[in-house]
């Protein structure tokens, strides 16, 4: 039987291996303008990473004073290979920007067109323009706390959570001292001392890290959460047996009475919801201390206001209340490694790939950083709260 083959007889012969071609290392110009010091004082990299980056041949050009809040001097990044330059326009004329904050409207100007910016995005914060400004410059974005690594993971927003939990039980401390008006309560087992109580509201990793921090004080916490997988996860972690409950009014509103301190750690997926009514914030003790972590996300209490850095608490009730966004901002040199421990290894990823737009294309975990690819918005989330149209990247960049 004669059976025809679907190969020609030159593809039937042996041929010779081809193998694959390394991509030639690109090269990175990164511009770090000076953040607002009045809303942020973290820096993206480290005079570590700048060195590291420089010695792969990269180029990163750095505003004067843009560490100086986070304790690195101009001196640290020229010695570590960065050149240091008072103009602003030409910082922000680099091909690539770093930032923490989001940039303002007014700095957008100053983005030259298809220029990659890096920065935090702060959704709940931004408006229409904003996404607006970025477009007209078809500039292509990326988020850190979008970045999703190959476990499934979001590093940023891991880290930052891990450290925003740590800080809101220090932030209590401070403010439980009664110089700054509070009741006088030190955290710590004291022999003969009734413990100091801290009601957690969420059992995320903000939750837990607060969790965490406070027991090895000596406190009695109480952690509040409608995930009781989350809540399991929680005691497993911990390795210390706590109260937990999901949230029910009448046994949260029990334990906020009996509490010097409350956490608010839930986030939503638009904002984050009201569990604690003003009803429940006027029956709890003189004196105690709230801190709303999830302020820049709305707040869980309703009693909660966005405060600043400069003044950061407000007196309700006599109850005081907490209510600064990127609270990591206080610890800036804690945070900037973090960040800069995050950051520097993608960069180094993307000059491996060849070009940024080769990173886009065959990298996902760079992919999915992206909300904006030249002017085109490709994240449904934000197309969804700010009644703006999207593509899907993955159709574009095929």
């Amino acid at each position: 039987m004669d059976i025809t083959s679907p190969f020609s007889k030159s593809e039937l012969m042996p041929q010779e291996e081809k193998l694959d071609v390394r991509k030639k290392r690109g090269q990175l110009y990164i511009g770090i303008p000076k953040e607002d010091f009045k809303v942020e004082k973290r820096i993206c990299l480290t005079p570590e990473s700048v060195s590291m980056l420089v010695k792969a041949g990269h180029k990163v050009l750095i505003e004067a004073g843009a560490g100086e809040e986070a304790s690195y001097n101009d001196l640290k990044y020229s010695n570590a290979g960065a050149t240091i330059t008072n103009d602003r326009e030409k910082v922000f004329g680099c091909p690539i920007i770093l930032k923490v904050e989001p940039p303002t409207l007014e700095e957008i100007k100053l983005i030259k067109p298809r220029t990659y910016l890096f920065s935090a995005l702060q959704l709940r914060t931004q408006k229409k323009e904003y996404f607006e400004a970025i477009a007209k410059k078809k500039i292509t974005a990326l988020c850190y706390e979008f970045i999703k690594d190959r476990y499934g993971a979001y590093p940023f927003l891991n880290a930052i959570s891990e450290m925003a939990g740590i800080a809101s039980i220090q932030i209590a401390t401070d403010y439980m001292c009664s110089m700054n008006g509070g009741k006088g309560l030190l955290f710590g087992n004291i022999t003969g001392v009734p413990p100091t109580e801290v009601v957690i509201i969420g059992a995320g990793l903000v939750g837990e890290s607060a969790a965490r921090t406070a027991l090895a004080l000596g406190v009695n916490v109480k952690v509040f959460d409608n995930n009781i997988h989350k809540l399991k996860r929680l005691q497993k972690s911990l390795n210390h047996q706590i109260f937990t409950s999901t949230i029910q009014e009448r046994v949260l509103t029990k334990a906020l009475m009996r509490c010097d301190v409350a956490i608010g750690a839930v986030k939503g997926c638009n904002r984050s919801p009201i569990l604690v009514s003003e009803e429940m914030v006027q029956r709890m003790k003189p004196g105690s201390v709230i801190i709303d972590v999830c302020i820049d996300n709305g707040g869980c209490f309703e009693t909660s206001e966005v405060t600043s850095h400069e003044n950061p608490v407000i007196s309700k009730f006599d109850v005081i209340h907490y209510g600064v966004p990127n609270i990591t901002a206080k610890y800036s040199k804690t945070a900037s490694l973090a960040i800069s421990n995050i950051i520097s290894p993608y960069l180094l990823e993307i000059s491996e790939s060849g070009t940024i737009e080769d990173a886009i294309h065959y990298d996902n975990t760079i992919r999915s950083g992206i909300y904006m690819y030249k002017g085109i918005l490709v994240n449904e989330a934000i197309a969804k709260w700010f009644s703006l149209n999207f593509k899907d990247i993955n159709l574009i960049i095929l």
